[in-house]
């Protein structure tokens, strides 16, 4: 029984000093790494300023665009229309025809606007006051804004607009679906545009980690011959360089938040005369931590990738000489 409990003993320290020689190994490779790319300095620094702005602009992109769609008030927003009635509509017939609208199974809500409030806000406007209060008699009809589902197509928007201008108390439907169309198309073209520079940007972060590993593999070769010779694993002889594509997508993931950070700083001054002018009701979006975490998976994504790569396609070439 003491005999068994000391075998028992004896396999646990085996695998704890096994667990903690490979972490060990680990831990070396990844500081060896680091410190090969401390010793070439320039060489590195310019690896990674390419790798940061590679990654700074399809983020600054997507920052662009996500600002340029809330600037614009939002696709929602520009899906609403406007419904306004005939001359002579009771309150209650238009506020029936609202009831009726809201109904509708493309219709997300509805706003009521009664023409003594239409004629309150143009009274309230200094341009428009004096001849509000010239005249005698309201002539500004009932609106009723309509706000579509977000899934409603533009050509059931037409066919509801072509329904209630068919409407006895209807004088006139407000309803642009071109423009719907054609700004659904460049917010689509500019989302396209994000990924597709992404995918070509990161494409060639990639070969560039691929090509500096590729020359640090051709200038460590006779080391790499010794230690195979010696018994050393591909795995063994692999790690240093995925350690090396690891602090080349780090180092440039945080290359380039600093830079986005950096314009940010530069587009703060016209970024705020350009709220002021929109009378101050936009909240631009920054660099959260989504931006952040993202810009850094990546940037370690295609670091590993292209060491990855790199090292798959030289390393097999380099056989120990015997």
């Amino acid at each position: 029984m003491v005999k068994l409990r000391r075998t028992e003993e004896l396999t646990e320290l085996r695998m704890l000093r096994t667990v903690n020689n490979y972490l060990i190994r680990h831990a070396q490779n990844c500081l060896g790494a680091l410190g090969n790319m401390v010793r070439k300095p320039i060489a590195s620094m310019l690896t990674i300023t390419v790798i940061g702005i590679a990654l700074a602009l399809p983020s600054a992109l997507s920052i662009i665009v996500r600002n340029g769609q809330a600037l614009a008030g939002g696709l929602e927003d520009l899906r609403d229309f406007s419904v306004y009635t005939k001359p002579g509509v009771s309150l209650g017939q238009a506020e029936d025809l609202r009831t009726r609208i809201d109904n509708e199974t493309v219709v997300r809500s509805t706003q009521f606007i009664s023409a003594s409030e239409a004629l309150e806000e143009f009274r309230d406007d200094e341009e428009l006051s004096d001849l509000v209060r010239a005249l005698t008699d309201n002539p500004l009809p009932h609106t009723i804004v309509v706000r579509p589902t977000l899934d409603a197509q533009p050509a059931t928007l037409k066919a509801l607009k072509n329904l209630l201008v068919q409407h006895p108390l209807v004088d006139l439907v407000k309803l642009d679906t071109e423009w719907v169309q054609r700004f659904s198309a460049i917010l689509d073209f500019a989302r396209r545009a994000v990924w597709v520079a992404t995918i070509l940007l990161g494409g060639a972060v990639i070969i560039i980690i691929g090509n500096t590993i590729r020359l640090d593999i051709e200038n460590r070769r006779a080391e790499i011959e010794v230690s195979k010779l010696f018994g050393a694993s591909d795995g063994f002889v692999r790690r240093p360089f995925l350690y090396t594509g690891f602090w080349y997508g780090l180092f440039g993931g945080i290359l380039a938040s600093l830079l986005l950070v950096l314009s940010m700083w530069l587009l703060n001054g016209p970024v705020e005369r350009l709220i002021r002018l929109y009378g101050g009701g936009f909240e631009p979006f920054g660099i959260d931590g989504r931006t952040l975490l993202t810009i850094f998976s990546i940037g370690l994504l295609v670091g590993l990738s292209g060491a990855w790569l790199a090292v798959a396609r030289h390393l097999a070439a380099i056989q120990p000489r015997v």
